[in-house]
């Protein structure tokens, strides 16, 4: 597959037959991704420098799979001595039932099985983490407007950056940590269907959005940062 062209097939994970459990396999796997590539430290480095010296932040989490990435924010807020309201919104039913599995419950976390679009309400700040490379174009212009009106403070877009070394690497890394089959074929085709930085400013221009940045985070993440 060459990758001068984004990929748009199909992952395992999407389809609606899958079922529960295995879906909760393959999520839970993500979020071991997500660990081993330290995939919450740009979206933590985004939270500190959008909040600055406030101690409350309501939070709106589009795609929350395992709610890992949400997990992560209730602790770091934790520690910080910020009082958080963290709700995480997903289109696939599959996603609340292994996010509710972890445990503890009485993490400030609440979880929505439905559209974003539809939560209209106003929010400190709204953050997606491996969401925007599973959007066709026109879905993810939707989604920066819809972030642009609705976060009060910023928004931040954490996601994959298609690259030749990731792409043929990935494999081996999932290899070897014995991953989830789907999540080895995904994973791949993730990186595929991710964009490129200069991918990013046309997409931005038809959402109205001229102020955000565009930057790479170690390792191969592609973020997209805008602050008010």
């Amino acid at each position: 597959m060459t990758l001068a062209v984004r990929a748009e097939a199909e992952e395992l994970m999407d389809a609606d037959d899958l079922p529960a459990d295995v879906y909760a396999a393959v999520v839970g796997d993500l979020a071991k991704v997500n660990t081993v590539t330290m995939a919450s430290r740009p979206t933590l480095g985004f939270l500190a420098r959008a909040l600055g010296e406030r101690r409350h932040v309501r939070l709106l989490d589009v795609g929350f799979g395992d709610g890992d990435m949400l997990r992560r924010i209730a602790g770091w807020a934790s520690r910080r001595g910020i009082t958080a309201e963290l709700v995480g919104v997903d289109l696939n039913p599959r996603s609340e039932a292994a996010a509710r599995a972890h445990p503890p419950a009485t993490l400030p976390i609440r979880y929505v099985t439905g559209d974003y679009a539809a939560m209209d309400e106003r929010w400190d700040v709204v953050i997606s983490s491996l969401v925007a490379h599973h959007m066709s174009r026109a879905q993810l212009v939707a989604f920066l407007r819809y972030m642009e009106q609705h976060a009060a403070l910023g928004w931040f877009v954490n996601d994959l950056h298609r690259h030749g070394f990731a792409y043929r690497g990935y494999p081996l890394l999932a290899t070897l940590a014995r991953w989830h089959p789907i999540v080895r074929h995904d994973g791949k085709l993730s990186i595929a269907r991710s964009y490129r930085p200069a991918e990013w400013l046309p997409i931005l221009a038809d959402a109205g959005v001229t102020d955000a940045r565009v930057f790479r985070a170690f390792p191969f993440r592609l973020c997209v940062e805008r602050l008010r």
